[in-house]
């Protein structure tokens, strides 16, 4: 969604909403369920609301099969595709486009207004690659010693992810963290490791 200065409003802020608002009117029933990709601001906020977050492996499908075997009611992706399975049985962005403005309405709030915390810097470079040099590139010592040294620096206040894509042949390298020169300066040494051991 868009807010009223154009901003882009992703899929983290829209779970949030719609969180706080399930929260206020009893409709949600256990954790809130995002994807590895999920931004830990979001995480911390949720957290502060006494709202639970698991991740799972990026795709709605593995958000949908982990909402069905706990039976929980709320989901998403950063991308934008959200699951409400008390509307719906898949992810459908009518249904959570209505669920937002709903709640814009019930508490008479603007968009942005309704997106009060704080996200954390996260940046990501993909880095090209053959699909079966992804594994062999992901367990080689060199890249795994960059990312337990870049672990080490962001502490508890970010962290590091390394996925090959899904759809595409690349490896995504994935920072985060409270501190924006330093997510930029371990997602590039990370990329230039994995480039390097290609």
């Amino acid at each position: 969604m868009a807010d009223a200065q154009g901003n882009v409003r992703d899929g983290d802020d829209i779970l949030y909403i719609l969180a706080k608002a399930y929260q206020r009117t009893n409709r949600l029933v256990g954790k809130v369920v995002g994807t590895v990709m999920t931004n830990k601001g979001l995480e911390v906020a949720l957290s502060q609301l006494n709202i639970g977050l698991t991740r799972t492996q990026v795709g709605d499908r593995y958000i949908l099969d982990h909402l069905v075997a706990q039976d929980w009611t709320l989901g998403g992706e950063p991308s934008g595709h959200i699951i409400c399975r008390d509307s719906t049985t898949t992810g459908d962005g009518i249904i959570a486009a209505l669920q937002v403005l709903a709640e814009m309405q019930t508490t008479e709030s603007k968009l942005a207004d309704l997106i009060d915390y704080p996200k954390y810097p996260q940046q990501i470079v993909n880095v090209p690659i053959g699909t079966s040099a992804a594994k062999t590139v992901m367990e080689d010592l060199a890249v795994q010693a960059v990312i337990t040294e870049a672990e080490h620096q962001l502490a508890d206040q970010g962290r590091v992810l390394l996925r090959p894509s899904g759809t595409e042949p690349l490896i995504r390298v994935m920072v985060e963290g409270t501190d924006q020169q330093q997510v930029q300066h371990w997602v590039h040494a990370i990329a230039k490791q994995v480039q390097n051991s290609i």
